[in-house]
């Protein structure tokens, strides 16, 4: 063979294999028909978590007199330059981490489209003109997800952002629909709301941030309401059309009440499905599922003994550490038969809104349809000191445990700092931990992670009469 590992895609797992495979001593070639670095370097992580940042620091700036005798003005945002910095750190990060990493690790990145032909093997049609057979013993498709719109009468008429086009807007709207109330479109909603825009949100399940425990959801349309977002819930888009500049969206809520709403632009964050066409998947016998995934097996095999997938494409959570995991353990099972699986249960979520939400383990629900009896304990931030020093008790934890014997279950945060605080609750469900023995482990105080072991600390005592320095 020529090689032992050709991957196709170039995104988190695609790299996390090429590198695995290298540090083994295996030969790697790389198929990349667009950006080199896929999604989260480009158009997801990187790029969203920068601009966030920045309507992030102009926010403080415009709600700084929540503190007594600050004052802060923020002037009117110059978003080509935003936009432009983003740019700048992308094209920094994608050759630090991605280009440059490749050339010191040695293998070849192609530029072109793959696809399977019996062997098997890739044709790829390169980039540059003509076309180059690949061959390898182990073949991975990584290939990632992209932007996914259900039907919707005259949308495919009209113009609109995704999650990708929106950040790279050189001029601000002055007004923006955002249709889905999950994480991606809570994230841009309130983005370009901080920045200046006016912005409304429509989510066809009953509340926002529908995965998540009710009790939060509650809170951060409270948030969203507070800030002038606009809010519909259990509402869906049913048809759209531009008009004298504006789009104009037919909405319909679930009592079969029907309006127009009007904006300068639509945002359309209504999920993301595994980018699998044009690969010539069925020459080679690897079945595909709903939206196009691809099934594999616990191992990430295909139906193909030689083709594993990893990442965004088999339908796994769609995380960028989920997709690092997965293209290491493709290395270790190909190569050296580890039989390895992954264990989904402590995966932590963040969505990067402020303030934050964060989760690991099982909600409420979810616990209580695998036959557990639950109890649960919600502590508002008001009970928090580092809350109360930052004059901003929005938000809340959560806590879900087993009855009897206090195993902490799955664990629920909104606040300022949530992603950091919920890598304390992964390691409490690694472990095992009940709620009993984290109300009693050391803490830092005057952290947000002093939360949760408050929060733990209310299944066997009131914490409104403690001390705010005395645990």
């Amino acid at each position: 063979m020529a090689f032992d590992l050709a991957i196709i895609g170039s995104g988190g797992a695609a790299f996390a294999a090429a590198i695995a495979a290298r540090r083994a001593d295996r030969s790697v070639v790389m198929i990349e028909r667009g950006t080199v670095g896929g999604t989260c370097v480009n158009t997801g992580c990187v790029p969203s978590k920068a601009l966030l940042a920045a309507a992030e620091a102009r926010h403080v700036a415009l709600s700084a007199d929540r503190f007594p005798g600050i004052r802060a003005s923020a002037d009117e945002v110059a978003v080509a330059r935003l936009v432009e910095g983003k740019a700048d750190l992308v094209t920094g990060m994608r050759q630090d981490k991605y280009t440059g990493l490749a050339a010191e690790y040695g293998w070849e990145i192609i530029a072109g489209h793959a696809r399977f032909t019996s062997g098997p093997a890739l044709e790829v049609a390169l980039a540059e003109g003509g076309a180059r057979r690949i061959e390898a013993e182990h073949y991975l498709v990584a290939t990632g997800s992209a932007p996914w719109t259900p039907p919707v009468d005259g949308l495919a008429e009209v113009e609109h952002l995704t999650s990708t086009t929106a950040m790279e807007l050189a001029a601000l709207p002055e007004s923006l629909l955002v249709v889905g109330g999950n994480y991606i479109g809570l994230e841009q909603a309130q983005l370009f709301a901080r920045l200046g825009t006016r912005a409304e949100i429509v989510e066809k399940e009953e509340r926002l941030a529908p995965a998540e425990e009710p009790e939060i959801s509650g809170a951060l349309a409270e948030v969203f309401t507070e800030a002038g977002i606009g809010v519909h819930t259990g509402t869906v888009l049913t048809r759209v059309r531009r008009e004298h500049g504006q789009v104009v969206a037919g909405l319909r809520d679930t009592d079969g009440h029907t309006r127009e709403l009007r904006a300068n632009e639509l945002l359309m964050a209504t999920g993301r499905r595994p980018v699998t066409g044009g690969l010539g998947l069925d020459r080679v016998g690897v079945t595909t599922g709903e939206r196009g995934r691809i099934v594999t097996d616990e191992h990430l095999r295909t139906a193909n003994p030689r083709i594993w997938a990893a990442g965004d494409v088999t339908g796994h959570p769609q995380f960028v550490y989920v997709a690092g995991a997965h293209g290491a353990v493709v290395v270790d099972n190909a190569f050296h038969q580890a039989g390895r699986t992954l264990d989904y249960h402590h995966l932590p979520r963040v969505t990067f809104t402020g303030p934050q939400v964060a989760a690991a383990g099982l909600t409420d629900a979810e616990a209580r349809a695998r036959g557990y009896d639950c109890e649960c304990r919600v502590l508002p931030l008001e009970h928090v000191p580092r809350a109360l020093v930052n004059r901003d008790t929005r938000g809340l934890v959560k806590l879900v445990a087993e009855r009897g014997t206090g195993h902490l279950l799955g664990a629920h945060v909104l606040a300022d700092g949530a992603g950091e605080v919920i890598a304390t609750a992964v390691y409490a469900l690694h472990n095992q931990m009940t709620v009993y023995e984290m109300g009693e482990l050391w803490c830092p105080y005057l952290t947000m992670a002093e939360a949760l072991k408050l929060a733990a600390q209310t299944f066997t005592r009131d914490v409104t009469k403690l001390s705010c320095c005395a645990a």
